[in-house]
């Protein structure tokens, strides 16, 4: 009798006590589900322990005080809140100076200082409004301090009437009343989701491959879902990045947008590579060693498939 061929993966995979396939199949659900909480997780970990650290926030908005869409957002602003706090008979004048001298101004050390105080001073507001602020308000910031300072320049260079620039305490809505009521109600939801999606992504993959009948088989299916995850997250944050930047009115200042969105989202952009990375080489690596293992090396034994023993025949009994 010839022995019996058998495919690799099954040498490979084949337990005495193979498992029934009810098990075969909680295991890829198991898996499945696993892979697909964890893109989901990665973005509540993000948005509740990343964007709620205002030391964090401030180090990470820093960079964008030298991007010039950002400087000229800043001036555009400043200097229209300013100009409209003239009256008719300067706003002609004094328009042009005012617009110059914010644009001046957002070149100068003064003005990242600023931009840092006023980052803090937003994510605070933003935050205290969130837990503990009153239903029906929005979040804004005062910018008198900038405008204060430009009037002080456009005073140090003896431009005329300068002094009479009126200091307006203007307060920009950073977070519209909607936005901030939604925020609110969502965030105790988001600080439970940060620890327990994460935490139940692993577990369950854990439980998945335990209870595989090939193992080997359920690492790559693992891996080969957390890189597909990765590549949703991904794919998750250009597509909120255009929905963010079309849903702003058409100005010039979407661009300043874009920096402040691709500046915000680094770290979820860095944690999708890692998972796309992570998932490709751990998947590569169980293929190898599936081919280089000693049942793929020529020459090496293969354990044969055990042969059942025949009874006694008639004739020897």
């Amino acid at each position: 009798m010839s022995p019996r061929t058998t495919p690799r993966s099954q040498r490979l995979c084949r337990r005495p006590d193979r498992p029934p396939r009810l098990r075969d199949g909680l295991s890829a659900a198991l898996i499945a589900l696993a892979c697909l909480l964890l893109p989901f997780g990665a973005l509540a970990a993000w948005a509740a322990y990343g964007l709620t650290d205002t030391g964090r926030y401030v180090r990470t908005m820093a960079p964008l005080a030298a991007d010039p869409a950002v400087r000229n957002a800043v001036a555009d602003t400043v200097g229209a809140e300013l100009t409209r706090e003239l009256g008719p008979p300067l706003r002609g004048v004094m328009g042009p100076f005012v617009q110059d001298a914010a644009r001046s101004f957002t070149r100068t050390d003064a003005f990242r200082a600023g931009w840092d105080a006023a980052n803090r001073a937003t994510h605070t507001a933003v935050l205290h409004a969130v837990r503990q602020g009153d239903e029906g308000r929005p979040v804004t910031v005062d910018i008198a301090p900038v405008a204060a300072e430009v009037k002080r320049r456009l005073a140090d260079d003896n431009v005329p009437l300068a002094d009479r620039i009126p200091v307006p305490h203007t307060e920009i809505a950073v977070l519209p009343a909607a936005d901030a009521d939604r925020l609110r109600k969502g965030y105790d939801v988001l600080e439970v989701a940060a620890f327990w999606l994460p935490l139940a992504a692993v577990l369950l993959a854990v439980a998945g491959i335990t209870l595989a009948g090939c193992r080997r088989r359920a690492v790559t299916a693992t891996a080969l879902g957390t890189a597909l995850g990765g590549a949703l997250l991904g794919l998750a944050i250009a597509v909120g990045r255009h929905l963010t930047l079309a849903g702003l009115p058409a100005t010039p200042h979407r661009p300043a947008a874009g920096a402040v969105y691709d500046a915000l989202t680094a770290t979820l952009r860095t944690a999708s590579w890692l998972l796309l990375a992570l998932g490709l080489a751990v998947a590569a690596a169980t293929w190898l060693t599936t081919r280089l293992g000693p049942a793929a090396r020529p020459g090496a034994p293969i354990p044969p498939d055990p042969v059942p023993v025949p009874g006694p025949t008639e004739a020897q009994a």
